[in-house]
């Protein structure tokens, strides 16, 4: 077991309606980021991986509100700091944040360079403009960027490109921790790797320690991150290895996540393509026991009125009421 570099505990974060109720996006989530670890999370549109990015943070602004739980990076409770030591002390340094729809990050009207000054004015007052600049210079050229970028407006700029210089921007303080909220998703193929390749780039020289690599294409994990965790609204119902997670998923959800997308991985090409029945609960009236129950096959009563808890097989932890045994011949038997 090695060092945790982010540690979460009883999460729970929610959205406050024009009618005052409560969406409770994420909702009792634990986990660990071991150092020099890479975690993806996938699940559904609308499942809370956004909002648990956006939480990790600290970005709590209306409706976005924190319930309860504990948020520690490197060591420092981030739900104990001000708005002010956050800003100063955590964001960039311990933790950064690529947001989604990145692309569209960046403000049109400044240069590249200007976003990177703004920054060092907070974070590195002492450095001069021409500082900043070689500084900006020596690690876009690090991670293969032109330094012309620096001197290049947001519309000069191609998608691909657009992404890896909000990527570099995020990570020139060398932060911990690193959130990528669906960093690849809206671009071409060849973007894509361009994306993966670079990330990897900054685990390798150590610009950052740890990546959360958010996204709802789960075979793209396999290619990333070194364990995978699903949310199922709001909540966390399995996490594992990358290999498990793709070829041996416990959890009913994860396997017809799986069976729901294309994956083009030796050994699960032949996997038939079948839809989800359903659609997610509504998270302003969550329904007793398990969330998954009125889209799972194999759900009896206790799995709809039932306290649902995580099991730990081995390394792995799942929320679910049936045993992995049971749910592995249930699954077998579908095979025959």
């Amino acid at each position: 077991m090695g060092e945790y570099i982010l540690e979460v505990k009883g999460l729970k974060t929610y959205y406050r309606t024009r009618l005052k109720e409560n969406v409770y996006a994420v909702d009792g989530v634990d986990f660990v980021l071991e150092k020099g670890k890479t975690l993806g999370i996938a699940g559904e549109s609308g499942c809370g991986k956004s909002t648990l990015a956006l939480s990790l943070m600290g970005f709590y602004f209306p409706p976005l509100f924190y319930h309860s739980g504990s948020i520690v990076v490197n060591g420092i409770d981030v739900m104990k700091l001000s708005k002010e030591q956050l800003r100063k002390k955590i964001l960039g340094r311990e933790i950064s944040y690529i947001p989604q729809a990145a692309m569209n990050a960046l403000n049109p009207t400044l240069k590249i360079i200007h976003f990177i000054e703004d920054m060092m004015k907070e974070h590195r007052p002492e450095l001069s403009k021409k500082q900043v600049w070689q500084m900006a210079a020596e690690r876009f050229e690090t991670l293969n960027l032109s330094p012309n970028v620096l001197n290049s407006y947001p519309n000069e700029l191609s998608g691909g490109m657009k992404q890896r210089t909000v990527i570099a921007i995020s990570t020139i303080l060398n932060p911990k921790v690193l959130i990528a909220d669906e960093p690849t998703s809206a671009l071409d193929v060849t973007s894509q790797k361009a994306v993966i390749k670079l990330l990897k780039e900054l685990l390798k020289k150590e610009f950052i320690q740890s990546l959360v690599f958010i996204t709802h294409e789960l075979p793209l994990l396999y290619h990333v991150t070194d364990d995978i965790m699903v949310m199922y609204a709001g909540e966390i119902v399995e996490r594992g290895t990358a290999h498990q997670m793709i070829f041996d998923p416990i959890h009913p959800y994860t396997k017809k996540l799986m069976g729901s997308i294309i994956v083009p991985e030796e050994g699960m090409k032949a996997h038939k393509l079948a839809a989800i029945p359903g659609a997610p609960p509504n998270l302003k009236n969550v329904p007793p026991g398990c969330r998954f129950a009125d889209r799972c096959e194999y759900a009896a009563d206790p799995c709809r009125q039932g306290k649902v808890e995580n099991k730990i097989v081995g390394e792995r932890i799942y929320r679910c009421m049936i045993e992995p045994d049971t749910l592995k011949e249930l699954y077998a038997r579908e095979q025959t």
